[in-house]
């Protein structure tokens, strides 16, 4: 565990130092970062997540490795009404959803043809696998310049809203 707590923070670390141009695709999988509000400490909580994009959502899955239990992300998530993500160099306020039920074996077919390990994790634990969609709130969501010399936004505090 204290491995993978390791790893996860060194992920979000060069993520965002790098506005995903490295931990951005691992291994062909394509990755974000979501940040929740943890449902008890109240405390920003960031890791990365596998995702595919699909019908103009971006899809993930609460599978946690076919744990009996769901991650707690999930949890967080499913106790408040919105959370942040980052793409690539772009960071915004996201909706979410579960997939319709009756739509739910045709995300399974774009997820599991994206990453493979979710085939095995379905098989692992009796519970229903939420298949989350991340929607974006707004439209004009704010851009992350890629270049360090750039302008800032106005408004915009690069320290006080850094990585």
């Amino acid at each position: 565990m204290a491995n993978w707590l390791a790893f996860t923070r060194a992920h979000c670390a060069v993520y965002r130092g790098t506005r995903g141009l490295i931990g951005g695709n691992l291994i062909g999988i394509q990755m974000l970062l979501l940040t929740t509000r943890g449902r008890k400490t109240g405390k920003s909580r960031t890791l990365p997540l596998a995702y595919v994009e699909y019908k103009g959502d971006l899809v993930v899955v609460a599978s946690n490795g076919g744990a009996a239990n769901p991650p707690a992300w999930w949890l967080n998530l499913r106790d408040c009404e919105s959370a942040e993500v980052q793409l690539g160099g772009e960071r915004f306020e996201i909706g979410w959803m579960t997939a319709p039920k009756q739509e739910r074996m045709e995300y399974w077919r774009k997820l599991q043809a994206a990453i493979p390990a979710y085939r095995m994790y379905r098989l692992r634990t009796d519970r229903e696998i939420p298949i989350v969609l991340l929607q974006r709130k707004n439209v004009g969501w704010q851009t992350m310049p890629l270049a360090s010399n750039s302008a800032e936004p106005p408004g915009r505090d690069p320290v006080k809203d850094g990585c």
